[in-house]
């Protein structure tokens, strides 16, 4: 049966006591507000989720879905290198079901989809374009605990096995570290925008600014 496609998601899922970041579109509705207008349209985002579970460990991704392009069914990513890949590449390069093909022989879109919005995990929503780290490098993102005021911490692994937090610590790494600079590493290739979780009363609120003033007078 024939179908007529039009917007994109991708996504991606975390677990809790694995590691491996991950990164996808919108909701499972595949509607979300686009980059580029700011307006309601579909796809072109990317989404993790966390196994619901009593947990002593931040929580860190180890599955990875993108929704498909035509049929907005979701569909599992093999590795974080090739989800990193269609995230940043999924604005001009839209996923579609049959591009699951290189992994997963006879995907089409009709087949059903594995994966769905049902519960049991945490989803959240990342950004589209996200540069892929430079080789031998690795983007981490650990889910905080419900209530926290942020969702999650994003880092960078170096090859040497060091940690950058920021922006700013990557510069500094950089500068004092010209040999990967030689190599073509650039601070653009570095992105500490975090996902942002589905559930609204995930991440604890703060109080509007007006309310401080009130209460201050």
């Amino acid at each position: 049966m024939s179908q007529s496609c039009f917007g994109n998601e991708s996504n991606n899922v975390m677990e809790e006591g694995n590691v491996a970041p991950s990164f996808g579109d919108t909701n499972i509705q595949a509607v979300q507000p686009s980059p580029e207008s700011g307006s309601l349209s579909m796809g072109n985002d990317t989404f993790q989720s966390v196994r619901r579970k009593s947990r002593t460990k931040p929580l860190t991704v180890d599955v990875y879905t993108v929704q498909c392009n035509c049929c907005y069914k979701w569909r599992l990513i093999p590795s974080l290198q090739k989800y990193e890949e269609i995230r940043e590449q999924i604005i001009e390069n839209p996923f579609m079901c049959k591009s699951a093909c290189e992994w997963e022989p006879g995907m089409s879109c009709d087949v059903p989809e594995t994966i769905s919005r049902d519960g049991t995990r945490i989803w959240a929503l990342d950004k589209p374009k996200i540069p892929r780290p430079p080789p031998k490098w690795t983007r981490l993102v650990q889910i905080r605990e419900e209530g926290c005021s942020q969702f999650s911490d994003v880092y960078y692994i170096t090859p040497y096995g060091q940690t950058l937090r920021s922006s700013v610590e990557v510069q500094k790494y950089l500068e004092n570290h010209p040999k990967f600079v030689l190599e073509g590493v650039t601070p653009s290739q570095f992105s500490f925008q975090m996902p942002t979780p589905l559930e609204e009363n995930y991440v604890r609120k703060r109080p509007a600014q007006s309310s401080k003033r009130k209460r201050q007078d």
